[in-house]
């Protein structure tokens, strides 16, 4: 990973006046930036080595509820302190913060003696030393797609997020001239994204009405997940500047199409793509094909990771080029995984199933430990699938619920082998959590269909 940003360019920027704040961040359980803002000569002085937090940020769910019953922190052992470590090679420029850099922290225990296991960035790190043992490096992309309203966040908020408005009025997939409408808040993410180090590529109108997309360049897959969180904080934080609100649910309402996050990934050997064999069928090497089978026989343990919250499951509806199905085939977007760039250096995998809510460490580590466990298992790839997926017999369905996605991360001895039992143990103990803050509540379509009819 090349550093967007020296410690030295920094000293130069604080000391001319043009930065004078540091954010120090780091990624919470659902894929979110937490930390501080650091004045930047106190963080020069002292946060460059570290600063500290609450170790309670690893056992909340997304209203930072400090959930009971984790091993690794609660009430009964006083929620203590974790070491944030600043990875000095994601320092950067946050543009979109007037006068502000950043840097992504492993968490670590409060001494800074090893990583947190149950941590994101620490269990991604973890995959990618596998394959590092095996001379092998991982290449990953995400394609993020998001909401733009037009009411504020605080208006959202008042409305109790209903009868919000999109910025568009009609499905904006590839239009040039509907996108007109949000492109003064797009051009200055891209742009601000772009002086921060992050290699995007461009924005779209996706497929419903306010309704987008953004894409940034292949890279590996550590600094593609940082890329990936500090791109959704620079759209958050673009869009509240401009007054808009923005949601990467991955279902906001009954109608419109969900949002989802699309995961490109290849291995390499060096510089040299260990996906490609050429005269091979398609240009898929004897490596990619097991890995691709370990990706379709372990998709239910990894699930979870794809879809992590009760609301990513209403995203799975036919017809709506999100997958239902877990097949492979060649450019086919009707199945839950899509053979790209065949024949090419490209040659990669794109995983349709995850939704734009998912935690990208999280969720590119199941990739790349289904994955391995291919490989080493020599699984065989069935036949591609042709066709229409939404209207297949006899395939794998993608988990329709949380319950049972969280059912098949526990029993997973893959993933137990993979990550850990402590840290199996910590993501099923979220996704519980998770259906059952949900399961006690009463929902206003309950209401409405049942009040008087019942």
């Amino acid at each position: 990973m090349t550093a967007p940003l020296s410690l030295e360019m920094l000293t130069d920027l604080v000391e001319k006046g043009e930065i004078d704040t540091v954010v120090m961040a780091q990624i919470d359980m659902q894929g979110r930036m937490m930390g501080k803002r650091f004045h930047a000569k106190h963080f020069l002085e002292a946060g460059v080595e570290e600063t500290h937090s609450c170790n309670y940020l690893l056992t909340v769910d997304q209203e930072m509820e400090p959930v009971p019953g984790y091993a690794s922190a609660s009430w009964a052992q006083g929620y203590g302190d974790y070491m944030m470590k600043p990875d000095l090679a994601t320092l950067r420029l946050a543009p979109w913060a007037p006068g502000a850099a950043m840097v992504i922290c492993d968490i670590m225990d409060h001494h800074g003696h090893h990583d947190i296991p149950q941590s994101p960035r620490a269990i991604l790190k973890r995959q990618i030393a596998r394959l590092a043992e095996k001379g092998l490096s991982a290449k990953m992309a995400s394609e993020l797609e998001f909401y733009v309203f037009r009411q504020s966040f605080a208006e959202a908020l008042q409305q109790g997020y209903r009868g919000l408005d999109p910025t568009s009025p009609y499905n904006e997939d590839y239009h040039l001239f509907t996108t007109v409408r949000e492109e003064a808040m797009l051009r200055e993410i891209r742009n601000a994204l772009v002086a921060a180090g992050v290699p995007v590529e461009n924005t779209k109108g996706e497929a419903w009405a306010g309704q987008h997309e953004i894409n940034v360049k292949y890279s590996d897959a550590l600094l593609a997940a940082d890329i990936h969180v500090i791109t959704k904080q620079a759209v958050k934080e673009v869009a509240l500047r401009h007054g808009n609100a923005v949601t990467f649910m991955a279902k906001y309402a009954d109608a419109p199409a969900g949002s989802s996050c699309h995961i490109h990934q290849s291995l390499w050997t060096a510089d040299s793509p260990a996906f490609l064999e050429e005269g091979a069928p398609y240009g898929m090497s004897a490596m990619m094909r097991s890995y691709i089978a370990g990706l379709l026989t372990y998709a239910d343990d990894v699930t979870y990771f794809l879809a992590p919250n009760i609301n990513s499951y209403k995203r799975f509806v036919a017809g709506t080029f999100a997958p239902t199905k877990v097949i492979w085939s060649r450019d086919n977007r009707t199945g839950g995984l899509r053979l790209v760039g065949e024949d090419t250096k490209g040659i990669r995998i794109e995983n349709r199933i995850g939704g734009a809510d998912l935690n990208p460490y999280l969720a590119f580590a199941a990739q790349i430990a289904a994955g391995l466990a291919g490989i080493e298992e020599r699984l065989e790839l069935e036949d591609e699938f042709h066709g229409d997926a939404y209207a297949a017999d006899a395939v794998r369905d993608i988990p329709s619920t949380l319950r049972n996605a969280t059912q098949a991360l526990k029993q997973s001895k893959m993933l137990r082998a993979a990550f850990g039992d402590d840290v199996v143990d910590h993501y099923v103990h979220a996704g519980e959590w998770e259906q059952s803050e949900y399961d006690r509540r009463v929902t206003d379509w309950e209401v409405a269909r049942g009040f008087e009819r019942a």
